[in-house]
């Protein structure tokens, strides 16, 4: 290909039919083919997920590559940068964009360094200065904003945080293997067993109430839970109630837990600080209880009430329950 395309990876877990934040990189990759006229490829390693080609189509997507080897089926570190490095080399992108996620912490910069390209994590926005990239990224915790000019060839992965405008109508793009020899390839780690999480998701809720250290003690959580219940949602949690034991990460929501964007977001006394709003600001409503009147969560909330959550939030359950 003798224009340098912009490649979005996509590699790890999978959810409905995709893999997980394929939508918001390839919306971004899309904008960035665009304004930079490259032509946009999409990799995915391991098996194809089922609506990979239909989603290929509806972001402008080129070409999609598949890249299949038993040694990703376990979605293996270091199988999977040698894989993206081997693609790296041959398709000589002017930039690769990954969703950030915990596999994407590791993965990102090992491959940046063999490549020999930046890499900047904790993206929100990007776009072509010439033959550069000028991408903003959250920075000391989402506290403020960093802006970079990195490239050619940079890594970036990005944070989500903002509604995906709805994809243009295209024909499916068929995918295409790609082969990659990772026979070489030793893992230096062995996953004993995976952590394994039931029940629904904090990312695809619709409703979610999260509780945080306004709630006084660990017992008090239980009125999170009630609270999430009666509403059909599912119950969260900032990160120092994860960091004191009170439940466990897979209910965190935030710029180090999970990204969220549900209908209604219910923050329940958590005070706003931005690593928190980084997991949950593009929620369509939020919805803050907190004492304290200058809480930070209320710049953030379309409704709030100022108050003790352990009066109030017995009243929301009952109402919730009545309804």
């Amino acid at each position: 290909m003798s224009e340098q395309p912009i490649v979005v990876c996509s590699f790890g877990e999978t959810r409905d039919g995709l893999p997980a934040g394929a939508e918001e990189v390839l919306h971004i990759g899309r904008g960035l083919a665009q304004t930079s006229g490259a032509p946009l490829l999409w990799v995915v390693l391991g098996p194809l997920p089922e609506r990979a080609a239909e989603t290929a189509g509806l972001f402008g997507v080129q070409s999609l590559h598949q890249i299949d080897d038993e040694k990703l089926k376990m979605n293996s570190s270091d199988a999977q940068v040698a894989a993206l490095v081997a693609y790296g080399k041959a398709q000589v992108p002017k930039a690769l964009l990954v969703h950030q996620t915990l596999e994407a912490r590791s993965v990102a910069p090992r491959v940046a360094a063999q490549l020999g390209g930046a890499v900047v994590m904790n993206g929100i926005s990007v776009s072509p200065i010439g033959e550069n990239f000028e991408i903003t990224a959250s920075a000391y915790g989402g506290d403020t904003r960093a802006v970079y000019e990195v490239g050619p060839g940079p890594v970036l992965a990005f944070i989500p945080n903002a509604a995906i405008p709805e994809p243009t109508s295209a024909d499916p793009v068929a995918a295409e293997p790609f082969t990659v020899d990772l026979s070489a390839v030793q893992e230096r780690i062995e996953v004993i067993e995976p952590a394994c999480f039931d029940g629904p998701r904090l990312d695809d809720a619709e409703i979610i109430v999260s509780g945080g250290r306004g709630l006084g003690s660990q017992d008090n959580y239980s009125l999170i839970e009630q609270l999430a219940e009666a509403l059909g949602g599912i119950a969260g949690a900032s990160r120092p109630l994860v960091d004191d034991g009170w439940v466990d990460s897979s209910h965190q929501v935030g710029l180090t837990g999970r990204i969220t964007r549900p209908n209604l977001y219910v923050a329940i006394g958590i005070s706003g600080a931005s690593q928190h709003m980084a997991g949950c600001s593009a929620a369509k409503t939020i919805v803050a209880v907190n004492r304290d009147p200058e809480a930070a969560i209320f710049q953030h909330a379309r409704f709030g009430i100022v108050g003790d959550a352990l009066e109030i939030v017995p009243e929301l359950i009952r109402a919730a329950s009545a309804g």
